[in-house]
């Protein structure tokens, strides 16, 4: 990965800031996008401290036209691009009969269609350099969450995207991988919204027995080395996806109850 240019989505905090610091450390140039300019000053003063060389860059994952500005600028300071990373991402949590539905369309607005709209500015460039497509899902991409109908959703799509664009990238020499960590340590659940679209503010799981986002983006960067096609983490999250195959409503029941534990989750109990 060394002189590689990256550009990472969503990259000021969680998971996206330490894939800039897993990567840059390897050597690669990195380019981040984050909404708020104090947070990506905060990170570029952090990454200039690291010795990494990066640049940041103001974008709303829900605007095509940012977008298109990331990667151009990009471009511009790099001159090339060999890997991208479509990291940004929201959650929410409420039950479904509760929400407002402009929830999900906000949820899928910036983990679906932003996903897509910064994949179609970047492909030319990354076609050339013959790079990599990453895409940050989730288990819950695989096996819907009560509670995250949404946020399910999204992660579904970005499956199903990213599994089409791999197959047509075949000719072309370029990879694309699904990353999809579980229950990670980070903000994505402080700034999940709620039923009303509001941010949640504190996250209703324990954090310290989850991955942390510095594991995550260790397992993703050394995905990205070997060329995988897709990542799944954690023995939980393997084991989850394997026994949905063979045995889903048992994992219905299973995941339910899981979830039904969370404080306020709103789930009565099964009969």
């Amino acid at each position: 990965m060394k002189e590689k240019i990256i550009l990472i989505t969503g990259g000021t905090s969680g998971i996206g800031l330490a894939l800039a610091k897993e990567f840059g450390n390897k050597g690669s140039l990195i380019a981040f996008t984050g909404r708020d300019a104090d947070r990506l000053r905060q990170t570029k003063t952090t990454l200039d401290s690291m010795g990494i060389t990066s640049i940041s860059i103001q974008a709303d994952a829900t605007s095509e036209t940012d977008q298109r500005k990331a990667v151009a600028q990009t471009i511009n300071r790099y001159g090339k691009l060999d890997i991208l990373i479509c990291n940004a991402g929201i959650s929410m949590r409420a039950l479904f009969q509760e929400l407002d539905l402009s929830v999900i369309r906000q949820v899928m607005e910036t983990n679906f269609f932003g996903a897509v709209s910064i994949c179609h500015a970047a492909m030319p460039y990354i076609i050339r350099s013959k790079g990599s497509i990453v895409g940050i899902s989730s288990i819950a991409g695989y096996k819907g969450l009560p509670g995250r109908t949404g946020y399910s959703a999204s992660k579904f799509a970005l499956a199903g995207f990213l599994d089409a664009l791999r197959i047509e990238m075949l000719p072309k020499g370029v990879q694309v991988l699904l990353a999809s960590p579980g229950f990670t340590a980070s903000n994505i659940r402080e700034n999940a919204l709620t039923k009303s679209g509001e941010k949640q503010g504190e996250s209703p799981r324990a954090e310290e027995k989850m991955m942390t986002a510095e594991q995550v983006a260790s397992v993703i960067y050394h995905s990205v080395v070997s060329r995988k096609a897709e990542v799944v983490m954690t023995s939980q999250g393997k084991l989850t996806v394997w026994l949905n195959k063979f045995f889903p409503r048992w994992v219905d029941r299973l995941v339910y109850k899981t979830m039904q534990k969370e404080e306020g989750s709103g789930l009565p109990p099964l009969s």
